[in-house]
């Protein structure tokens, strides 16, 4: 251990990044041979290979994946680390990232960002957005997020995340204004079989979700017309007044005015859905990061209140 230099490690990890000695040693700013020194030297102190080497690259062996696994976390507390050091020394700055999906990045997301920043104006929010729910929680595996504010399926079946519901959040059939539905005061469900659908096309929340309302009522699920994750494909075809589509109650409260589009007076109960938070067990969060979560909170209890 005490001749596994921290640079040689890093090091690794750039060339696993780039699947090229080549490309890491112009990424890291060294030569070539450098960074072979470096690699070679590993090897030769614990005697295992961490890399198979062949024309096309590099690619890490099953002892390189085991090194590189561990040094992710590492790396990533010791960034933690410094982020609390700063915050320490200037609290009113540093940087938090959050995971969600699109259609929370419309609404709650931007809303909880908007009340931080205004107590912490240096704060610094990095938000990725995945294109399915699943897909929050690899990001936050993968340690490029701290944490994942967003839909949360249930029950909970991930025993290395802690998750927190901070509110319910039903979804609901919406449609543009300009739509002829929007005036109706009640509808049938079956009046919306035939028309003109954008859902998304490989979420399988929202449509499980909306195919056991209709069939609670005897009916098939609408064929969709359009099918995109995209909000703002969504949102465009919304405002034709042509299309139906399904939005979380939380994005149309907060942003429906703003996204042109309104919830449908129709008796169609669709199984209520979660918003909360989650992070990784054993994982030290960051003090921008702990107050992001603070603020998440504040802003679920108003939305659960309006209920």
């Amino acid at each position: 251990m005490q001749r596994l230099k921290l640079r040689d490690v890093h090091v690794l990890m750039a060339v696993d990044e780039c699947r090229s000695m080549g490309k890491a040693a112009v990424q890291l700013a060294v030569s070539q041979p450098a960074i072979s020194k470096a690699i070679a030297g590993m090897e030769r102190t614990l005697g295992v290979p961490f890399l198979d080497r062949d024309p096309q690259g590099v690619e890490p062996t099953i002892y390189g994946r085991a090194l590189l696994k561990w040094a992710n976390v590492f790396f990533d507390d010791l960034r933690q680390g410094v982020r609390e050091i700063e915050f320490l020394a200037e609290p009113t700055a540093g940087e938090v990232r959050i995971g969600t999906i699109e259609a929370m990045a419309a609404g709650l997301v931007p809303a909880v960002i908007y009340q931080l920043s205004r107590q912490f104006p240096r704060l610094c929010f990095n938000v990725t957005q995945a294109q399915t729910v699943a897909l929050q929680y690899r990001d936050l595996r993968e340690r490029t997020v701290d944490l994942v504010l967003g839909r949360i399926a249930s029950p909970v079946a991930h025993e290395d995340l802690n998750v927190e519901i901070l509110f319910e959040d039903p979804l609901l059939v919406v449609a543009g204004i300009e739509s002829k539905w929007v005036s109706r005061r009640r509808i049938e469900p079956v009046e919306l079989i035939g028309e003109a659908w954008c859902l998304p096309a490989n979420d399988g929340f929202v449509r499980s979700h909306l195919a056991a309302a209709f069939r609670a009522r005897g009916l098939d699920i609408p064929k969709y017309m359009v099918g995109s994750n995209s909000l703002q494909l969504n949102n465009a075809m919304l405002a034709t007044g042509h299309f139906l589509a399904v939005s979380s109650s939380s994005t149309l409260r907060l942003s429906g005015k703003r996204l042109g589009m309104k919830a449908l007076s129709v008796d169609l109960p669709i199984a209520t859905g979660f918003v909360g938070i989650a992070t990784l067990k054993n994982r030290t969060l960051s003090p921008p990061a702990e107050l992001f979560i603070k603020t998440a909170r504040e802003v679920g209890k108003v939305l659960a209140k309006k209920k």
